[in-house]
């Protein structure tokens, strides 16, 4: 499983719009959160080994209505107390 976080510009009044629809129709969004400053949300995206990152992000979240720009980051190991990771 790979995990992407993946940073979203929206239409000015539509983040909570691009919010909503990212949770309910795109299977890999695990989590959206509202944030502050040059990006509208950061979506949390688990993905398979076997899909391909840019064809995910192009396809699924940047023709997501309202959206303006993204920007993705790899995520490579999770810290946590839980230690069986």
């Amino acid at each position: 499983m790979k995990t992407i976080f993946v940073n979203v510009k929206c239409e000015l009044g539509k983040a909570y719009v691009v919010a909503d629809e990212a949770v309910q129709a795109i299977e890999q969004v695990s989590e959206v959160y509202s944030t502050s400053g040059q990006w509208d949300l950061m979506m949390k995206c688990y993905l398979d080994e076997e899909t391909d990152i840019g064809r995910f992000v192009t396809e699924k979240l940047q023709t997501l209505p309202g959206v303006k720009d993204t920007f993705t980051v790899i995520a490579y190991k999770a810290f946590s107390e839980d230690h069986s990771h």
